[in-house]
Formats: structure tokens, C-alpha cells, sequence
């Protein structure tokens, strides 16, 4: 079992994390263009968020002196019959990576899910990265994604360990 990573002790050198806000969208929008260009339209996880908005309430970004330097989104879904919530993208500034700031983005952002009543987060990412940050694997072929996605790259978390186990059915925008 993995234990999530405790960012507190790193918040004191990071830049503030705070609620996005509708006018955040363009300088998120040309972050994201430069950290994954445009291949990243070709994803099955750009399937679940096109043509929609993130949950500002749960999506955060950083800013350091007036620039964007970070921001991690969070968009409604289901998962077979459940509600859950789908993370991502997550982008860090080039000049920000290897600082904490990607941890700290998605532990504030998992923390909001959970206060807000949610049980269940969903993402396709580097299991090296967000398994330290309490997030799973999801049983091979259990879900499928509106696209092709490398099952390893599935992953969940809920706010206790086996999140994944149950998971079963379509991913489809909620």
C-alpha cells in the first residue's frame, strides 16, 4: 500500500494555491499548449473534457509574482453507474517542476473532492508520480475510456486504499 505524500512542510517555498477562476482559462490554456502541444487533443482523457468546463470549485492553480505557474483540473464524470470525478490535466511550469508544486497541486485538489462529498478520483497518469500520491491502479480492462489509453496508465484514489477494486463500466462526462 502506498501512503500519499505530505506536502505541508513544502508549502512554506511554494507559490500560493488558489481557486481557478473563469478568467484563469486562457493563461491554463497556453500552459497546457506548451507543457503537451497538440497531441494531446488525440487523448481519450481530452474525450471526457472537451466541449465542457472544469469544476472551478475543485480545480487550482499557482501563480508566482502575477504568472500562472501551475494549475490541476477537475471535471464530473461517471464510471459505469458512479459518480466520480476525472483529474486532470496537471501542468507545471518548466521553472516550478521538481519543486513539490504538482504534489501540492493535486493534494489541494484531492482534498477539495473529499470535502465537497465526492468518494472517488479518476485520472490516466504516470504511476511512478501519482502512486506516492495515494493514487491506484484500476484492474486491466474493469473500465473503458472514450479512446484508446494504456490500462497501466488508469488510476484512482478515493479517500481510503482500494478505490479502485469495485471500479467496473464506461467512463463517461457526467
Amino acid at each position: 500500500m502506498t501512503v500519499p505524500v505530505r506536502v505541508e512542510t513544502l508549502q512554506s517555498r511554494l507559490p500560493p494555491l488558489l481557486a481557478e477562476r473563469a478568467d484563469d482559462h486562457a493563461a491554463i490554456e497556453a500552459l497546457i499548449a506548451t507543457a503537451f502541444g497538440p497531441g494531446r487533443f488525440t487523448k481519450a482523457a481530452e474525450r471526457l473534457r472537451e466541449g465542457r468546463r472544469p469544476r472551478l470549485d475543485l480545480s487550482f492553480i499557482a501563480r508566482d509574482n502575477g504568472a500562472l505557474v501551475g494549475s490541476v483540473r477537475q471535471w464530473t464524470i461517471r464510471v459505469g453507474a458512479r459518480d466520480a470525478i476525472f483529474l486532470g490535466p496537471i501542468v507545471v511550469d518548466p521553472a516550478w517542476r521538481r519543486h513539490g508544486l504538482g504534489a501540492a497541486l493535486i493534494e489541494r485538489a484531492c482534498a477539495a473532492v473529499w470535502a465537497a462529498g465526492h468518494d472517488l478520483i479518476l485520472l490516466v497518469g504516470d504511476p511512478p508520480f501519482f502512486g506516492p500520491l495515494g493514487f491506484e491502479s484500476v484492474p486491466a480492462r474493469r473500465i473503458a475510456l472514450p479512446g484508446p489509453v494504456d490500462p497501466s496508465r488508469v488510476l484512482a484514489r478515493g479517500p481510503l486504499p482500494g478505490a479502485a477494486e469495485s471500479l467496473a463500466g464506461l467512463v463517461t462526462p457526467a
